[in-house]
């Protein structure tokens, strides 16, 4: 389903066409599925707790500080999307078209990177309470922000080189976790 959706779009690919391409019986596929809508959907949630499992394994441990943290969950996030390219277009640009469900799913995928974000505010704040108070749309601008962002990659054909990102949205995090004078921060690692 992902890859067809990725090639045709989620609104020119069909029943049959994923039946053919799996080569499984109608039958079968009904037997999982109620429709195109409820496979496209199970696809696209599959792999989500393996992305979020590989960001932590990155990141976990991360000895000199809740930047280091963020700059290896950054590059792991990146990284796991450009080695899934159709993955990418199917969930980017596909999923927001497939209709109010698919939304509301993307929507609730969001929770855990907004937990995310928030334990890493919480983390750079025990690490230096002089930090400001964390703004409560912080987690969701940093969230929503580089999705879109992504998205806009992945839709100019730049999934090959999201990697490349990795500096500007990790300085875009530290702006919005710690404050815009710590946003200039070296890169660590970089």
């Amino acid at each position: 389903m992902l890859r067809l959706v990725a090639r045709r779009g989620y609104a020119a690919t069909s029943v049959p066409d994923v039946i053919a391409a799996a080569r499984v019986s109608r039958n079968a596929f009904y037997a999982q599925f109620a429709d195109k809508e409820a496979c496209f959907l199970a696809g696209c949630e599959r792999d989500l707790p393996d992305m979020i499992h590989t960001i932590y394994a990155a990141a976990s441990g991360a000895g000199d500080g809740w930047r280091e943290e963020l700059w290896l969950g950054t590059t792991a996030y990146l990284r796991w999307w450009q080695e899934r390219p159709e993955y990418a277009q199917a969930y980017f640009v596909e999923l927001p078209r497939a209709g109010e469900r698919a939304v509301e799913q993307r929507d609730a995928a969001y929770r855990p990177f907004l937990d995310m974000f928030g334990a890493l505010a919480a983390r750079a704040r025990l690490e230096d309470p002089a930090l400001p108070p964390l703004r409560a749309a912080v987690p969701r601008l940093i969230v929503y922000g580089t999705t879109e962002y992504i998205a806009a990659e992945v839709r100019e054909g730049r999934v090959a080189t999201l990697t490349s990102s990795a500096g500007d949205l990790y300085h875009f995090a530290v702006a919005l976790l710690a404050g815009p004078d710590h946003g200039i921060a070296t890169t660590p690692s970089a």
